[in-house]
């Protein structure tokens, strides 16, 4: 069993007497992670069995009976439902068992999709639960080798509990296995030449049959030309217009299907900095996929260090995405931008936290210059109030100082 940076907050959270309800996309260890924290003696109960799920939707009355049958004692009996969004009236079964008896039950509900939940207006117990999200790997758990030698210069660090470093750290990779096989556990515990296979497969199989199921797609070709399209354009600004042309589907249907995509989780929007004093800004998001692996698979693309190798820039500023929208989603604060000019003068990513504003710009070179700070020195002069320092990430091997107010991080030191 490899650690989880959100499992030791986890761990103290579950301990509080409110329904925990976790969300994350499939294959992100929620389950796994769960199973190791909770006790022996959890009620659990898999809704992604046929059997199961079929058994609750035929009799929901069942789960009432089920956990007012479990012995009473001292401490709460932890209740675990996976694939909870399968059914959810579960939800309100479970607010009446919480509302009846605060201490008895420790319910944990846990999903991988918000889309049913959302559709069929779920009740999500407002007032009663906490809600907490789990996400492939991110470079404290999954370590880089050359990390060691540095100091923590992060412009968003994460850090372990007290400092400590991990037990059981997932294996140490390069930057071209991370941008070809992305962050999934299962992924990287996986031995090199099962990889690519297992990516295929949760593209074509498992992600393709989830979306079916769940979202009731009613042309099904349409919507994998879609999502193929939608991968191959992962870290592009939105332009549903140019989509739809390259597709056939309407810009309607576009807007929906990206939609399903983040209730699943499989991806997430990075919106456009609006707090800029300059005109001709565009204001579009742009759209990434939750994990580079999956992304090359859905793309119809081998997910191997050769396809990386082929064009890294675009998939490495997606990497250094990935990895700030993870952090920022467990911090809990701080949101993600970027900004482009229609002149196309463009700031890869901004931290917006609070008053504090970090810019940073994603360069494919070892040899990293005052040029490739041109942005981040006019967008520092833009906001001099907010924004005090900008930070180039590249692939040099030592942290650089290439201007008073701009710093270049190797990658492992992001």
């Amino acid at each position: 069993m490899f650690d989880r940076w959100y499992g030791g907050p986890l761990r103290k959270r579950l301990q509080r007497p409110f329904v925990h309800l976790m969300f994350g996309a499939r294959q992100t260890g929620k389950s796994t992670l769960l199973n190791m924290l909770l006790p022996q003696d959890t009620l659990r109960i898999d809704l992604s069995d046929p059997a199961e799920r079929n058994r609750f939707l035929l009799h929901p009355e069942e789960f009432i009976k089920i956990c007012r049958a479990l012995p009473m004692n001292k401490r709460a009996h932890f209740v675990f439902v996976d694939e909870v969004q399968s059914i959810p009236s579960i939800f309100d079964a479970v607010q009446h068992l919480y509302d009846s008896d605060k201490s008895r039950w420790r319910f944990v509900l846990c999903g991988s999709s918000a889309r049913k939940l959302r559709r069929s207006g779920a009740n999500l117990l407002p007032g009663r639960s906490f809600i907490h999200h789990l996400y492939p790997l991110t470079l404290i758990e999954h370590p880089a080798a050359e990390a060691k030698m540095h100091p923590l210069l992060s412009p968003l660090p994460l850090s372990w509990e007290n400092g400590d470093k991990p037990a059981h750290p997932f294996p140490v990779w390069d930057l071209i296995q991370r941008m070809a096989y992305g962050s999934l556990p299962g992924i990287v515990a996986s031995e090199e030449g099962d990889r690519a296979g297992l990516l295929k497969a949760f593209s074509a199989l498992h992600l393709e049959e989830e979306i079916r199921r769940e979202a009731l797609v009613k042309d099904w070709g349409a919507f994998i030309r879609f999502l193929h399209f939608a991968a191959m354009e992962s870290g592009q600004i939105l332009n549903f217009a140019s989509i739809a042309k390259e597709t056939g589907i309407s810009q309607p249907t576009i807007k929906s299907h990206y939609q399903l995509l983040e209730d699943m989780f499989i991806g997430f929007r990075v919106p456009a900095y609006a707090k800029s004093p300059r005109k001709n800004l565009l204001s579009t998001p742009k759209f990434f996929f939750f994990d580079l692996g999956i992304r090359n698979a859905a793309a119809g693309l081998e997910p191997s260090p050769e396809t990386v190798r082929a064009n890294p820039g675009p998939i490495f500023e997606q990497w250094v995405a990935l990895e700030l929208w993870k952090r920022l989603q467990y911090l809990g604060r701080g949101l993600l931008h970027y900004q482009r000019t229609r002149d196309g003068a463009e700031v890869d990513f901004i931290i917006e936290q609070g008053k504090r504003v970090i810019p940073i710009e994603v360069k494919w070179t070892e040899h990293p210059n005052l040029r490739d700070s041109r942005h981040l020195l006019k967008f520092l002069e833009d906001h001099s109030s907010t924004a005090k320092k900008g930070y180039i990430i590249c692939r040099c091997t030592q942290p650089m100082e290439i201007h008073e107010k701009i710093t270049a991080l190797p990658w492992f030191c992001l």
